[in-house]
C-alpha cells in the first residue's frame, strides 16, 4: 500500500519554501472560463507574438464568449497590457498571453482569467516574468491585478499556468512555471480584488527533485486535476531532464511541504490534458510527446500520446494502466511517419455525451497532398477501459466541412481543446493552427467535434495586427 506523504511529519527543506499559512475561505460555484456568468464556457486565446502599439511580441489575449451557436466574432474581449485597468504597459518581448488559466478566484460567481507574461522586465532585470488576473463580471472581463512578479531567483515566471485546489483545503491555488533557481510557484487563496493572493506563496526548485529538472528550461507546461478522486488536485509538471533537452514529466502532490521527494514520474511529454476518460470519478492524464526517439527517449516514431489512468490515493499513479497511442496503434487511422508531431496537442472532453471523456490528439507536422506541416487532429472515444480502438476519426483542413484549405506550415492541431461552449452536454472541438498564414495563427471551432456548422477565425477578426508572427491560438483554453 502506498503511504501518502500527507500522513507523514515533514519539515521544511531547502527545495521548498513556505512563506505564509493559508486561512479558511468558502468555495464558489462558478465554472472556469465562464467570465460573464451566463453558463456558457468562453474561449481564451493567446497571441504571445502579437505586436501592440508597435511593440513586437508584446502579446495579447482574446476572450471569445460562448453561446448557443458557439463562439464567434461578434462577442469578444481583446486584452493587452495597454488595456485600460491592466497594470504595466505593453513592451517589446513581454509575451503577454504565453499561458492562460481560469477559475473564480474571488468567489463572486464569475470566472476570472489569469495571464502569464514571462518576458516582462522588472527592476532592471530582464525576463523576470509576471502573472496577472483579469476579473470576470456580469459584463465580462474588466479590471486587473498583478498577482506576482518574478525576482532574482526566478526568470520567465508565467511561462506555464494551472489552477486547482492543490493543498486540499477547499481554496483555489494558482501554480506558475518559470526558469531559474525557483521554477515552480504556487499562490494560495483566498484572493481579493484589492490584495491578490492572501493565503501565501510557496516556491520550489525542480532541480532539487529526485529526477532533477534543468533550470535552463524550467517548468514549461502545467496541467491539473483530481486524479485520485479525493477532492483535491494534483499538478502535472513538464520540463527537461537536467543536462539534456529530454522531456521529464512528474505528478506532484503539493499538500505537503516536501512534495518534491514524493513526486511520481510518468512518461515524458511536453503537454498534457486531464479529464475523466473512464467515468470512474478520477481524472486521467493524456501526455503528448511530438518528438522522435532519436531526439527524445520518451518519444516515438511520428510522436505519441500516453494515457495514464487515475488511481485511488492509496496507490501510485505511475503504477496504473498506461496506453501508448501512436499512428501505428490498432484502430488509429494513418501510419506513423517521422516528423508528424503526433501528440503536439492533446485534449480530453466528452464530445459524444455518454459520460466518458474522449481524446483529441494533434499532429501539427503531418504532411499530405504535397503540402508540408499542414496538420491533423485524431479523435478517439473514451471507455471504461481507456479508449476505444475503433471508430477513430481524423480531421484536417482538407476534411469536407472544415473551413479554409490545408497549406504548408499551417500546423493545424498544434493546440486542441475539448470544452462545452454551447451548454448542450457535449464537448466542442477547438483547434489551433499556430502557423496559419505565415505565423498569424487561427482557430477552428467544431460543434461536438463534427464538421456541421464549423467556424474559423484569425487574429485580424479581433483587431490583432498580423505584423510579425502573432501565433494566435498558442495557448488555447476554455
Amino acid at each position: 500500500m502506498r503511504i501518502r506523504p500527507s500522513l507523514l511529519a515533514a519539515g521544511l527543506l531547502t527545495s521548498t519554501l513556505a512563506l505564509t499559512g493559508p486561512t479558511a475561505h468558502a468555495a464558489g460555484a462558478a465554472a472556469p472560463y465562464d467570465f460573464n456568468g451566463d453558463g456558457y464556457r468562453d474561449l481564451a486565446i493567446g497571441a504571445p507574438g502579437a505586436t501592440v502599439a508597435g511593440k513586437a511580441k508584446a502579446g495579447a489575449v482574446t476572450v471569445v464568449y460562448g453561446g448557443s451557436t458557439g463562439p464567434g466574432t461578434a462577442r469578444y474581449r481583446l486584452l493587452t497590457q495597454n488595456t485600460t485597468g491592466v497594470p504595466d504597459s505593453a513592451e517589446t518581448g513581454d509575451g503577454f498571453g504565453t499561458a492562460v488559466a481560469s477559475a473564480d478566484l474571488n468567489k463572486d460567481g464569475y470566472a476570472d482569467l489569469v495571464v502569464g507574461t514571462p518576458g516582462e522586465d522588472r527592476g532592471g532585470d530582464t525576463d523576470d516574468g509576471m502573472i496577472q488576473v483579469v476579473w470576470g463580471g456580469k459584463s465580462g472581463l474588466s479590471g486587473s491585478l498583478t498577482l506576482l512578479g518574478g525576482g532574482s531567483d526566478t526568470d520567465r515566471l508565467g511561462q506555464a499556468l494551472a489552477i486547482g485546489d492543490f493543498d486540499d483545503n477547499g481554496r483555489i491555488d494558482v501554480a506558475a512555471g518559470g526558469r531559474g533557481v525557483v521554477d515552480l510557484t504556487v499562490l494560495q487563496g483566498p484572493y481579493t480584488r484589492a490584495g491578490g493572493a492572501d493565503g501565501g506563496v510557496r516556491a520550489a526548485s525542480m532541480a532539487n527533485a529526485p529526477k532533477p529538472f534543468d533550470p535552463a528550461y524550467g517548468v514549461e507546461y502545467l496541467s491539473a486535476g483530481d486524479i485520485n478522486g479525493e477532492g483535491f488536485d494534483s499538478l502535472i509538471v513538464h520540463g527537461r531532464k537536467k543536462g539534456t533537452d529530454d522531456a521529464l514529466t512528474a505528478v506532484a502532490d503539493t499538500r505537503v511541504i516536501d512534495f518534491l521527494n514524493w513526486m511520481e514520474y510518468v512518461p515524458g511529454g511536453y503537454v498534457s490534458a486531464v479529464g475523466d476518460v473512464t467515468k470512474d470519478g478520477r481524472a486521467d492524464i493524456l501526455i503528448g510527446n511530438h518528438r522522435e526517439p532519436s531526439a527524445d527517449p520518451s518519444g516515438a516514431l511520428g510522436g505519441r500520446a500516453t494515457l495514464v489512468l487515475g488511481a485511488p490515493e492509496s496507490q501510485w499513479v505511475s503504477g496504473q494502466f498506461m496506453a501508448a497511442i501512436t499512428q501505428d496503434a490498432s484502430g488509429v487511422p494513418g501510419a506513423a511517419e517521422s516528423g508528424d508531431g503526433f501528440g503536439g496537442g492533446v485534449a480530453i472532453g466528452d464530445f459524444t455525451g455518454d459520460g466518458y471523456g474522449d481524446l483529441a490528439v494533434g499532429a501539427p507536422y503531418e504532411s499530405f497532398g504535397g503540402a508540408e506541416d499542414t496538420g491533423t487532429v485524431t479523435l478517439l472515444r473514451g471507455t471504461g477501459a481507456g479508449y476505444l480502438p475503433t471508430g477513430a476519426r481524423v480531421l484536417s483542413q482538407s476534411t469536407s466541412g472544415v473551413p479554409d484549405g490545408a497549406e504548408s506550415g499551417d500546423r493545424f492541431g498544434a493546440r486542441v481543446l475539448l470544452s462545452d461552449t454551447t451548454k448542450d452536454g457535449r464537448a466542442d472541438l477547438s483547434v489551433g493552427g499556430t502557423g496559419e498564414n505565415g505565423g498569424d495563427g487561427a482557430i477552428w471551432w467544431l460543434k461536438s467535434a463534427t464538421t456541421s456548422g464549423a467556424k474559423s477565425f484569425g487574429p485580424a477578426k479581433f483587431g490583432i495586427p498580423t505584423t510579425g508572427s502573432p501565433s494566435f491560438g498558442s495557448p488555447l483554453r476554455g
